[in-house]
């Protein structure tokens, strides 16, 4: 298999685990930056294009396909789903297609989608000025969720729970939307519909992550994993970064059968007949709710989760979708392994030292450590950002002790900062 990865502006080392771990399922692998930097990748399989215009990329990727035949294009990058889908449709390779990959994308037109579709989601409204919002939340009543209709990574997602948290999480998120790195990241001269900020009911309850695969109006579970930690006050802001996942789910055979149901429509609602499936979803009203459908695979190391505790691999399902493969999914049947990860959070910053403790890396209970972050990075917490040293994940007899391992794991790692 020849794959051609593409991102528009290159976002360090981010992506650079995967594509080794593309690499390590025997896949010839090309990188493509639009903005990028030399010796990133292996020379001969690696270009800098120099721009990062859609049509210069695009250009680039043409020239490159018409020497070397690729199978296929993938990204990792929440902020290069459009680009890549705007590549392998002028390669005429497979893809999800561009107005799919925008409808993934931006928030407002996913639950526009969902809505379309009958997916169950959240009362939703673009909200262009703070009057506008209020307006919602007064409607619905608090709580209420504000986000970046652009955004990634809980980047700038606040939970208000009056109108004068409204405010001030509006003028912050308002802020946010207009410089967050992932949207500095996308492609130029591409319309991603409207940006600027969406407001939602709050759903309570439990939330749930799960890797798919869509396939011709099939949708098949691969993946489910658990959310455990709850929404954190930073600044007098509620919000929902500190990720702490552990798996196999808790939900059962009816809870599963439900989520099936509402990511079959969802999906349908997005266009996305051939693609993985990374998703998230709330219980509420015991009902799961769909908080957001994306084309690719989850972060934060939730593909090394899945192969431990499902038996399923994301990466390799990925691979297979961009060359126009059904992958070979069971169905979700967890393994008895359990885990649990979580982000590696430092105070905001000057990161100054990464050290990490030998025995770190021959502990028989660590699933993963990627580390994110190196020194010299500028570490911005909530409200002003959401920038992670990196993430670690343990295994363990049960979900708690994989927990646990993952904590102690995690205490090995030292990071200085200077304010």
């Amino acid at each position: 298999m020849r794959l051609l990865a593409v991102e528009a502006r290159q976002n360090g080392s981010y992506h650079l685990d995967r594509y080794h771990q593309v690499v390590g399922l025997g896949a010839e692998l090309n990188v493509l930056n639009g903005e990028g930097s030399p010796g990133f990748w292996p020379a001969g399989r690696y270009r800098v294009v120099g721009s990062a215009k859609i049509g210069d990329i695009v250009d680039a990727a043409a020239r490159w396909h018409a020497q070397a035949s690729f199978d296929g294009v993938l990204t990792f990058a929440e902020s290069a789903i459009v680009t890549a889908a705007a590549v392998a449709s002028a390669l005429g390779l497979p893809g999800i297609g561009v107005r799919s990959a925008v409808a993934s994308r931006n928030k407002l037109l996913m639950h526009a989608a969902h809505d379309r579709a009958g997916a169950p989601h959240a009362l939703f409204r673009y909200a262009p000025t703070l009057a506008d919002g209020l307006a919602a939340a007064e409607q619905w009543g608090y709580p209420v969720v504000i986000k970046p209709a652009l955004g990634a990574a809980s980047n700038f997602v606040f939970r208000a729970d009056s109108p004068a948290e409204f405010a001030r999480c509006y003028d912050c998120a308002a802020k946010g939307a207009r410089t967050m790195k992932w949207v500095q990241l996308e492609a130029d001269g591409i319309d991603l519909g409207p940006d600027g900020l969406v407001v939602e009911s709050f759903l309570g309850g439990t939330e749930h992550l799960i890797e798919a695969v869509a396939w011709d109006g099939e949708v098949v579970l691969a993946s489910v994993v658990d959310r455990v930690a709850a929404e954190q006050p930073a600044s007098s802001h509620s919000t929902f970064e500190y990720n702490l996942h552990w798996a196999p789910t808790t939900l059962g055979d009816r809870e599963l059968a439900l989520v099936h149901e509402a990511l079959t429509a969802a999906a349908a609602g997005q266009g996305l007949r051939r693609s993985v499936l990374h998703a998230e979803v709330r219980f509420h009203a015991d009902r799961p709710h769909v908080l957001e459908v994306t084309p690719r695979p989850g972060g934060g190391g939730l593909e090394r989760m899945a192969r431990a505790s499902a038996g399923y691999d994301p990466i390799q399902a990925h691979v297979e979708v961009a060359c126009g493969r059904r992958p070979p999914v069971r169905g979700y049947q967890p393994t008895g392994t359990c885990t649990a990860a979580f982000p590696l959070i430092c105070e905001p910053g000057t990161i100054t030292s990464v050290v990490v403790a030998p025995e770190l890396m021959t502990a028989p209970d660590l699933l993963f450590c990627r580390l994110a972050a190196e020194p010299g990075d500028v570490i911005k917490r909530p409200p002003d950002g959401n920038a992670m040293v990196g993430f670690i994940g343990a295994t363990g007899g049960s979900r708690q002790d994989a927990m646990n391992s993952a904590v102690r794991l995690a205490k090995l790692i030292n990071v200085t900062v200077a304010n």
